[in-house]
């Protein structure tokens, strides 16, 4: 056993919390090794103070998990920063802060980066929509067809033909239509140009997939760009005619109108945590825990949903920032799933969560620290 871990071994403490430490066994599955509660010191009586950045897509669930974790354990600082995926991945690539976070996980070329090895952990998962600001229309259809062309700039105008046919007996304004899109390196570009891609072969040859790419331009379309799942929302929000792509609990939050669409199985499926939770149901997670759910089948299950991944070192120098981050992550895989439907995430399913827990135990590879 490790010196610093021997240390968690210490009872009696006038700062106390109840962890469960489970030995990590060679070779037996992680839900037979025995468990004992009991009331343990911290092993460090100093403050720890851990900084992270990236996805905005993640950071009202993050921030209120740090705000809270704080609260229970006020040794235990967590500050995160809403900078866009790909600032988070740069970030942490080049060491400037203690763990990152992205809409996309990483790919094999940029771990191979990072000498201290990378943990990827799917931490919480959520829907895309397409919020939209036409006041007088609260419920909208929109078909593959109708939403790939308005975000090609080939519907420029909001009583198009190909928009009406799924909403009889709607009037649509002759307005024009604003796109308001990331201006920034951002998963959820990458993961919404994915499924435009999947889906539209026109899209994936003209315009491809990317945390950044270039949108159309011309003659009778307006395209406007924003930073963050932030920007975007207030884009909309303040822009009548505008549609722009962005995470549901923003959306929810801001009390935008959100577009119904068709899914891969033809049917039209509003996005909430049950759709989203059917469309995670779809695609199993592979043992790197690394997957691009870019058109999962189903008749239930809304099309564009994603993880957002946190990404961790496997070696921190400090031993004690390495017992909090994975104190962190178990508190996220605990409570933290209690208050991701809340606020418009889909909490972890169970079997996701267990594989999450058992990867994050390479951080204190002798020990797994869950909070209860």
């Amino acid at each position: 056993m490790k010196p610093h871990l021997q240390r968690v071994i210490l009872f009696l403490s006038a700062l106390t919390l109840t962890v469960s430490i489970t030995a990590c066994l060679g070779g037996q599955p992680s839900g037979e090794r025995p468990e004992t509660s009991v009331e343990l010191k911290l092993p460090f009586t100093d403050t720890i103070r851990a900084t992270g950045a990236g996805a905005s897509f993640p950071a009202p669930l993050y921030q209120g998990w740090f705000r809270n974790f704080n609260s229970k354990i006020p040794q235990m600082q967590f500050n995160y920063q809403s900078t866009g995926s790909g600032a988070g991945i740069e970030r942490f690539t080049n060491n400037i802060v203690d763990f990152g976070a992205s809409d996309i996980a990483m790919t094999d070329e940029q771990i191979a980066k990072i000498d201290r090895g990378v943990i990827l952990l799917p931490m919480t998962a959520g829907s895309i929509v397409m919020a939209y600001n036409l006041p007088d229309i609260k419920d909208m259809k929109l078909s593959r067809e109708a939403y790939i062309d308005i975000f090609l700039g080939k519907i420029t105008n909001w009583n198009d033909p190909k928009i009406a046919a799924t909403n009889p007996g709607v009037t649509f304004p002759n307005q024009p239509i604003t796109v308001a899109h990331r201006s920034d390196g951002s998963g959820t570009t990458a993961i919404f140009t994915s499924h435009l891609a999947e889906v539209s072969p026109e899209w994936k040859q003209s315009i491809g997939t990317a945390t950044t790419v270039q949108w159309p331009s011309g003659s009778g379309k307006t395209f406007i760009g924003a930073r963050g799942n932030e920007g975007v929302t207030a884009l909309v929000s303040q822009t009548v005619g505008a549609i722009g792509y962005l995470e549901y609990g923003f959306a929810t939050k801001s009390n935008l109108s959100f577009a119904t669409l068709e899914n891969k199985a033809g049917k039209f499926v509003t996005p909430n945590s049950e759709s989203g939770a059917e469309a995670l149901a779809q695609v199993e997670l592979p043992d790197n825990l690394r997957v691009f759910i870019t058109d999962p089948p189903g008749d239930g299950s809304y099309p564009i949903v994603t993880y957002t991944w946190m990404m961790l070192y496997k070696k921190y120098d400090d031993p004690n920032k390495a017992i909090a981050m994975e104190a962190m992550v178990q508190y996220g895989l605990t409570d933290g799933q209690k208050q991701a439907a809340p606020i418009g995430y889909i909490a972890l399913p169970p079997n996701v969560i267990k594989r999450v827990a058992a990867a994050a135990d390479e951080i204190t590879p002798d020990f797994t620290i869950k909070l209860e």
